[in-house]
């Protein structure tokens, strides 16, 4: 390795490439000969159980319900950062204790703002 040229210290990612590439097409031709090809009836229902389908899988979602995923993924970061800080609570002190009032703050206004604007009407 050291006075021959750059691009021949290449050559083993090179032949590694090639062999991984030529292991991926041999495995796709390979499985390609060997699988049967005239499928039976059965295995081209839905599934293949042969329950028919009874309405179209595309179907909306209201708005709230992305909303209330959002704020639970809000939520569950914020337990991911009190758990440490309720660890070292003890070593930080004033301050540990105002910042994290700050950051639950933040997070109520967040809550009161989705809450106000009709998201987390309670049926």
């Amino acid at each position: 390795m050291g006075n021959e040229p750059v691009p021949l210290n290449y050559l083993p990612i090179a032949i590694f490439a090639v062999i991984g590439a030529a292991f991926g097409i041999v495995s796709l031709l390979a499985g390609w000969l060997v699988r049967p090809h005239r499928p039976y009836r059965a295995k081209l229902l839905p599934y293949e159980s042969g329950s028919p389908l009874f309405m179209d899988a595309r179907v909306q979602f209201p708005m709230r319900y992305y909303i209330i995923a959002m704020l639970f993924v809000i939520f569950d970061i914020e337990i991911v950062f009190l758990f440490p800080w309720a660890v070292v609570f003890g070593k930080l002190g004033l301050l540990g204790l105002i910042e994290m009032g700050v950051f639950i703050a933040i997070l109520v206004v967040g809550f009161w703002y989705a809450w106000k604007k009709g998201a987390l009407e309670w049926e």
